[in-house]
């Protein structure tokens, strides 16, 4: 048995506000801005209260009706205001937190039907999903628990900001020995196997499937695309095999996955030299410079950067 979406939720327009015009602030203090954003829990930033202004309530879905991120459905667990294009959903009936998750997924499995600019404003509340007396048993069952400290840190201490005194450039290849990456042809890959298969995409930390081969590389580096999605950067906890559109950086030091992802996100910034179709050969990446926090002896401060990650929200996911 099937419903539709406005059957179930109460739908309105969000706040249709402005980032630029808002005063931004700290978490702690702050009420999230929900934007057409892909991840984040479509969270962009967080900001003072509008005088006036209500926010939307906590336990409310937002839904973004157009842009890249479109039909991006998340349950909201504490208040919030919207930008443009942003719907805002409240179950007409009492739901449990495992229900509201399902529902979110129910909508956001339809965004297929609004590529190449379509919006879901005028259809939203038309599309099909399960009856609320139908859900699958395995949606109240489901243990939600052991995300409920997925954004707590491994330690406390640091602020948000990097605000470490002293940075140096250092050459790529002064901390790293880049190459090539190697394994089988993507065309060749199939669901099975335990080996995974890195290629130049921009997301899911660079998986692109697995390969019963044996892996081609060791665990514990950073891969970096060199064509496609040029410059991002994503740290490798197992050994893997991959195309030959990523480097391969072998530290040449002491790294741990908190140092790893602590560079991969540096390396990321500097994607944007390499837009329209310059690719990042393995020659460029070598002489190019990578800016880090030092000790007062010079070297690269690696405890600082370790310490750094650990001090984030979500790092006991990590």
């Amino acid at each position: 048995m099937t419903a539709i979406v406005s059957e179930i939720f109460d739908i309105r327009y969000g706040h249709s506000l402005e980032l630029n015009g808002l005063v931004q602030t700290s978490l702690d203090n702050g009420i999230a801005f929900i934007s057409r954003k892909a991840g984040d829990n479509g969270i962009s930033a967080y900001v003072e209260a509008v005088d006036d202004l209500e926010p939307a309530k906590a336990g409310e879905i937002s839904c973004a009706l157009s842009g890249n991120g479109v039909l991006t459905t998340c349950l909201q667990e504490r208040p919030f205001y919207t930008g443009y294009h942003v719907a805002i959903l409240r179950p007409k009936q009492t739901m449990s937190k495992a229900e509201i998750l399902f529902y979110c997924l129910c909508i956001k499995s339809n965004r297929y039907r609004y590529s190449y600019g379509r919006q879901a404003n005028k259809t939203l509340g038309r599309l099909i999903v399960p009856s609320p007396n139908e859900l699958p048993e395995w949606v109240n069952s489901s243990n939600l628990e052991p995300f409920e400290d997925a954004k707590s840190a491994i330690s406390a201490g640091m602020p948000e900001t990097a605000p470490h005194e002293i940075w140096s450039d250092f050459r790529y290849d002064e901390i790293f020995d880049i190459e090539r990456g190697k394994g089988p042809r993507k065309a060749t890959l199939t669901s099975h196997g335990a080996t995974p298969f890195i290629s130049s995409t921009d997301s899911n930390n660079g998986l692109t499937g697995y390969t019963s081969e044996k892996p081609r590389h060791s665990g514990n580096v950073i891969t970096v695309n060199r064509n496609g999605s040029v410059g991002e950067a994503f740290y490798q906890p197992i050994p893997f095999s991959s195309t030959e559109d990523v480097h391969v950086f072998k530290p040449k030091f002491d790294m741990n996955k908190y140092i790893g992802i602590f560079l991969a996100t540096l390396i990321r910034q500097e994607k944007y030299r390499f837009n329209y179709g310059r690719k990042w050969g393995l020659g460029r990446m070598n002489e190019s410079i990578i800016r880090l926090p030092v000790t007062t002896d010079g070297q690269p401060d690696w405890d600082f950067m370790e310490r750094y990650v650990k001090a984030l929200p979500y790092s006991v996911s990590l």
